[in-house]
């Protein structure tokens, strides 16, 4: 048959490169090319000289094309020809039982030989894969079909490598998804969030985060549990040059040990039962950014060891790969326990612990800066009102700020959280009481100017009052931080109160 080979050129090379989708491409490319060499099967694969295996790409037969994944595991001989570059770059066989390579790739059992007819496919000098023209019988092949396939070098090299390039972006984009869910999720549920205190209770706390902030040390956050260490460590992330990366939260406590490292470090497909794709475990989501432990002390000793290697090298190693993955990240720790203790009855690793410490900082408990409570209540209630999506924000009970100060809050900032959600529900649109909290026996009146119980007149017992949360406040009426916000009335309204209470007030510098 006389061929036109600038023709047969170009038409295979339209369908060759005609579609990303290398699928439809070498299925359009193999009903053409049957007229010219009587073939049952094409296929694409590219070789990973670092494994010693081949793996087929796409595949097109007379049902048509797709895209595959199946790998073949060369022998070490054959193997040691790919390393030295001594793979041929393009032959042709009518007995693969009988060739030296092709009868580690092609056995059928009780079918017949195949005819192959291999292609090296190259760009810029180096070796991407290779093209493969099967047919099921024996001697179907002949110089001329091996000439016209080998012509089709170039347009199989580019659509090889385009495609690749092109399932790589997705797979990229797929992540970028992932991650964007993820994180979505994450900034969903720390939404509010904000330092309540900074300028009373927690100015030792948030001094230190200033201090520590903008380098890429270490931090050891330790406080009782409920008292906001997750906020501070958002806060020290948010105000490093890290802020535009993610800060990604891991709740140690809460990870099965047999879970842990795939969490942690991801696994790939196939790693164990249920690994169905690859997972990025949370290592590799915090890169660039900031990743928080919390619950550090919660962690087996075998998940230690793992940690101290990240700390040390920087690099992970996903479940079921063989890749050490670099990863750029600031480690925040946290822990209510005593790891000192712990590491004295042998249940945290001595060397972890000096690697953690570098910066430690102890926020204090709720009973410990009683005056931050007015705020945080008054934050609460902003916060809760929303959840509940009230048409009207709750007030405070004249008495309510008392019950809440002498109140020694063992759960600290979240059971005030928890508290103001309580009162909120149980008030039916009153103002809120807290007459659910139980007092401690060994709470007493406030110092200095708060009620005692003698003081039964109604313009006492306001009095006393406005001037107690004016103190709260250094005499900030006005604002998010200020007296009438905290008492739930108009500025100008407490003011003609004061007015004719005889209140008398100087502002106070404030931090």
């Amino acid at each position: 048959m006389n061929i036109d080979e600038k023709e047969f050129f170009k038409e295979a090379t339209l369908r060759i490169c005609g579609s990303l989708a290398i699928e439809k491409a070498l299925g359009d490319f193999f009903f053409y090319v049957r007229d010219y060499i009587p073939i049952d099967s094409v296929l694409l694969t590219y070789y990973l000289t670092e494994y010693g295996v081949s793996r087929t790409f796409a595949l097109a037969t007379v049902e048509g094309g797709k895209r595959v994944n199946l790998e073949t595991h060369w022998p070490p001989e054959i193997h040691a020809l790919a390393e030295k570059g001594q793979f041929p770059v393009k032959f042709y066989s009518n007995r693969s039982d009988q060739h030296p390579i092709l009868k580690y790739a092609f056995k059928n059992g009780d079918k017949p030989p195949l005819s192959n007819i291999i292609v090296r496919l190259n760009i810029d000098g180096f070796w991407i894969g290779g093209l493969i023209l099967s047919a099921e019988k024996q001697d179907q092949f002949n110089e001329e079909h091996f000439r016209l396939a080998c012509l089709l070098e170039p347009p199989f090299a580019i659509a090889l490598c385009n495609s690749r390039r092109y399932q790589e972006l997705h797979e990229i984009k797929e992540i970028f998804a992932d991650d964007k869910e993820f994180l979505e999720e994450e900034l969903q549920r720390i939404s509010g969030d904000e330092i309540i205190g900074s300028d009373f209770g927690l100015q030792g706390v948030m001094k230190m985060v200033r201090q520590v902030a903008s380098l890429d040390s270490p931090v050891l956050l330790l406080g009782e549990t409920g008292t906001g260490k997750e906020v501070i460590a958002s806060a020290i992330h948010n105000a490093s040059p890290r802020r535009s990366g993610p800060l990604i939260r891991v709740n140690c406590g809460a990870i099965p040990d047999t879970l842990m490292d795939s969490e942690l470090f991801g696994h790939e497909k196939g790693a164990f039962t249920g690994a169905i794709k690859q997972k990025r475990g949370r290592f590799e989501r915090a890169n660039k950014g900031t990743i928080f432990l919390d619950e550090i002390g919660e962690l087996s000793l075998e998940a230690q060891v793992r940690l101290l290697r990240v700390l040390q090298d920087r690099e992970i190693e996903r479940v079921g790969g063989t890749e050490s993955i670099k990863v750029d990240i600031r480690i925040i720790a946290a822990t209510h326990r005593n790891l000192e203790r712990m590491i004295e009855e042998g249940r945290f690793r001595e060397d972890l612990y000096f690697r953690l410490q570098v910066f430690p900082i102890v926020i204090p408990p709720l009973r410990d800066r009683i005056d931050d409570v007015p705020l945080l209540a008054q934050h609460f209630i902003r916060k809760k009102s929303n959840e509940m999506k009230l048409a009207k924000v709750p007030v405070l009970d004249p008495l309510a700020i008392n019950r809440l100060m002498t109140y020694h809050w063992p759960g600290n900032v979240r059971e005030l959280e928890n508290a103001v959600e309580r009162a909120i529900i149980l008030s039916h649109g009153e103002p809120l009481t807290f007459s659910h909290l139980r007092l401690s026996k060994s709470s007493s009146a406030l110092p200095t100017n708060h009620l005692h119980d003698s003081s039964l007149n109604l313009h006492q017992v306001m009095t006393a009052h406005i001037q107690n949360v004016l103190e709260m406040t250094k005499n900030r009426i006005e604002g998010e931080r200020g007296a009438a916000n905290l008492l739930g009335v108009n500025p100008s309204t407490l003011r003609a109160k004061m007015k004719k209470l005889c209140i008398k007030y100087e502002r106070k510098n404030q931090l």
